[in-house]
């Protein structure tokens, strides 16, 4: 990998009615067009994406979207797409050009909700002959937020906007990957099987992650594969202070794990800095409770095709139907493909979640907890499955 994955970067999306100009800012923020920019209403249909490098922001996705006030069905349907959009959100932007904010003040509404941090720009405003105060004033009164005055077109008001778009980014942002689980100077063995799940000649994204999170802190990072624990163990001058592996060998690797050294996931880091590990430990207890009539889901992020021993579509329902019952009913579910009613389900069982944003996982876990229905992820759920969830230690 050569660059900052989508899901660690800033996500910021453009909210407004059609023909405000959304396009056109985003094109103005990039220097580069990225959206289609038309004076027929409705050009933008589904939500645009691009990464980019905007200082002072740093690594970010913006995101494009169909206009709030679309029409007819299949406006309705953009609409409906445009509001998806608020739960990967980081920082929104609420783009108008004054002359109502009817809608404006209903979306401000629905992203404060979300508690997703907003900025209104006042576009166009090249096309005005003054831009009065008290416009200003009763636009951040409506939206309550602050009011950024912007012209697309010939640049005025951008560096206000990025610096009032880095006042506005979430503080988790910044957390590191491994928590306190490592500092610098520690010794840290990674434990990576390589299964037909592996990309030929390459890592997957977690194991990636966490090694330039170790390089980061400055711990010292040795790998190797299940088979070469012993030979790493014996090259180490002391026992590793922490050791991350796959959750699919974890009960090998804490069989060989010396006394003195720490153990956890790659699955459980991802647990933690995407989600909520509390919440997910607590919902782990509920697979006690399963039974064959029982109703799991088992989301992930990926949307790839499954090859032989998946993970998610094999592995995790084998260990439940074996420990629950063969009439155990599992559904399984791809992408942003996630259900709206969860009512029925007795567990969530969650991927890691790499493929998506902070912002996108702890909406599917405000979503899991409102409905009442527990949610935890993989490693956690073979952690405990196994009996050793008590012996991994959690960011």
């Amino acid at each position: 990998m050569n660059e900052t994955p989508q899901s660690e970067r800033l996500h910021i999306a453009l909210f407004g009615r059609r023909n405000v100009g959304k396009s056109s800012l985003i094109n103005a923020l990039t220097g580069q067009q990225i959206a289609l920019v038309s004076d027929v209403p409705g050009t933008t249909t589904d939500p645009v994406i691009k990464s980019m490098e905007i200082l002072p922001l740093g690594p970010c996705v913006l995101i494009d979207t169909a206009g709030f006030d679309d029409t007819g069905k299949v406006g309705a349907l953009r609409s409906e797409r445009t509001r998806e959009v608020i739960k990967q959100t980081d920082i929104a932007i609420i783009v108008t050009d004054g002359s109502t904010l009817d809608d404006e003040t209903a979306w401000a509404g629905l992203l404060k909700q979300a508690n997703v941090p907003y900025v209104a720009v006042l576009n166009k405003v090249d096309l005005m002959e003054e831009v009065a105060s008290t416009l200003l004033a009763g636009i951040a009164k409506r939206l309550g937020c602050d009011v950024v005055p912007v012209s697309a077109l010939n640049g005025t008001g951008l560096d206000l906007l990025r610096k009032t778009l880095a006042g506005l980014m979430p503080e988790n942002g910044k957390q590191s990957l491994t928590g306190s689980l490592a500092q610098a100077g520690d010794t840290v063995l990674l434990v990576i099987p390589q299964d037909p799940q592996a990309p030929k000649g390459r890592l997957i994204l977690p194991q990636v992650q966490t090694l330039r999170d170790l390089m980061d802190k400055g711990c010292i990072a040795t790998c190797c594969t299940t088979e070469g624990i012993d030979q790493a163990l014996a090259s180490l001058r002391e026992p590793p202070h922490l050791i991350i592996t796959d959750s699919q060998v974890f009960d090998i690797v804490e069989k060989k794990k010396p006394e003195g050294s720490i153990l956890t996931s790659f699955s459980v880091l991802m647990a933690a800095h995407k989600g909520e590990i509390q919440y997910f430990v607590e919902s782990a207890a509920a697979i006690d409770r399963l039974t064959e009539r029982s109703l799991v889901l088992i989301a992930e992020a990926c949307t790839h095709a499954p090859l032989a021993e998946d993970i998610g579509r094999e592995k995790i329902p084998r260990m439940l139907r074996q420990r629950v019952g063969q009439g155990l009913t599992i559904d399984i579910v791809a992408g942003k493909d996630f259900p709206k009613d969860l009512r029925g389900y007795d567990l969530v069982i969650h991927c890691g979640g790499c493929m998506f944003n902070r912002k996108f996982m702890l909406s599917r876990v405000e979503q899991c907890r409102a409905q009442g229905v527990p949610m935890t992820n993989y490693g956690i759920t073979i952690a405990h499955v196994k009996g050793i969830l008590d012996k991994v230690s959690l960011p």
